[in-house]
């Protein structure tokens, strides 16, 4: 089974990809979210020449083709358009064969446990408590992770004071029997993130998410020594040379690959098995409800050394209003703090026909 087309859909913020076997059987993936246009121009310059025509079974073989042919071009706009071509020929793959991704990854439909991101900074701490408290109560969850410090923020707090109130007022919000965790997304300098790391340790808060600029990964190694609680990183790394860079500097207790920033499931794949020969579990970055969450779930029932829950984000058309309307199921209900992840072939989800109508289209086909 050979690849014959390659299709985009496209918006400045999503790219759909649809691909088409020799035999007609059909897949959908998704490149990464967030200028997603321009990925959709390098997927059809720099991926489908390099893809058409290929078989189905040789993609890993595939994936390392273009990055040779494309050697000039590493980093992320080219792992972002690989992405979409990866994640559609996992689900062709699966409704072939009549089964869910997850079982082709060795693993089986059902629950993942999901922690509640919260993805605002913009946010009071009173009212990030109050939300929290509504979704563990409506929704199930008992893990929750929420934003200190500013982004990239260079020791500077989103407003004055902001991390000392919502780091005592959510915990306290919260209380026992839940896991808490923070993201400082790239904030502090280790001075600081070992300051704001001890307030975490004193409020029973176990999970602290890049606190320091991800490229500086001696200065994450420098926090995670001098606290008690996990220091996770690496949703922005897409080239395994980081990841190795990482693990070797005993830089952090978690790995947190991106699905779509890393290139889809096989080279997530990759650094979950450099994760699992030392000793670190993966608990994925997944910020949104495109198809990154859907393929988060699948992977995690799948790997021997999953974390312990799903990201999933709670941000709805205020935050992300181009998420709403890509798909026609509801593949995201949580039941009792867990996502399903179904039996349906291949991803198990529909994206929308109305929302493909109006986006950009272009093809890739052999000729």
């Amino acid at each position: 089974m050979k690849i014959a087309k390659l299709e985009t859909f496209d918006t400045p913020f999503v790219c759909f990809v649809k691909i088409t076997a020799d035999t007609g059987d059909v897949g959908w993936g998704q490149t990464s979210t967030y200028f997603a246009d321009i990925t959709a121009d390098v997927f059809h310059r720099q991926v489908a020449p390099h893809a058409l025509g290929t078989r189905l079974e040789y993609l890993e073989d595939t994936l390392r083709l273009i990055y040779e042919r494309e050697h000039k071009f590493p980093g992320s706009y080219l792992r972002r358009a690989q992405a979409g071509l990866d994640t559609a020929v996992w689900d062709l793959r699966g409704k072939v064969a009549g089964e869910p991704v997850v079982s082709l990854l060795g693993g089986s439909p059902g629950k993942v446990r999901a922690y509640a991101s919260s993805m605002k900074r913009d946010i009071t701490p009173e009212d990030e408590a109050a939300r929290f408290v509504r979704l563990r109560d409506d929704k199930g969850f008992d893990a929750f992770k929420w934003r200190v410090g500013a982004e990239c923020g260079r020791d500077r707090d989103e407003w004055p004071g902001r991390t000392e109130a919502i780091i005592p007022i959510v915990a306290k919000a919260l209380g026992d029997g839940v896991e808490k965790l923070v993201d400082g997304n790239s904030c502090y300098s280790p001075k600081r993130a070992i300051e704001v790391g001890r307030m975490l340790e004193d409020h029973g808060i176990g999970h602290f998410e890049e606190p320091c600029p991800y490229w500086e990964v001696d200065q994450t190694a420098e926090v995670r020594t001098a606290l008690s609680i996990d220091v996770a990183g690496g949703e922005q790394d897409c080239e395994l040379t980081a990841w190795q860079l990482a693990i070797e500097h005993k830089a952090v207790d978690i790995l947190q690959p991106d699905v779509m920033y890393m290139g889809g499931i096989c080279r997530t794949l990759e650094v979950c098995r450099m994760g699992e020969r030392a000793g670190l579990p993966i608990t994925p970055h997944a910020a949104n409800l495109g198809l990154v969450t859907m393929c988060t779930m699948h992977l995690l029932r799948a790997i021997p050394n999953p974390g312990k829950y799903l990201e999933f984000s709670i941000e709805g058309p205020d935050y992300y209003p181009w998420q709403e309307g890509l798909f026609l199921n509801d593949p995201y209900r949580i039941e009792d703090g867990h996502a399903i992840v179904s039996d349906a072939p291949g991803w198990g989800v529909e994206i929308n026909p109305d929302w493909l109508a109006r986006a950009r289209h272009r093809v890739s086909e052999r000729t």
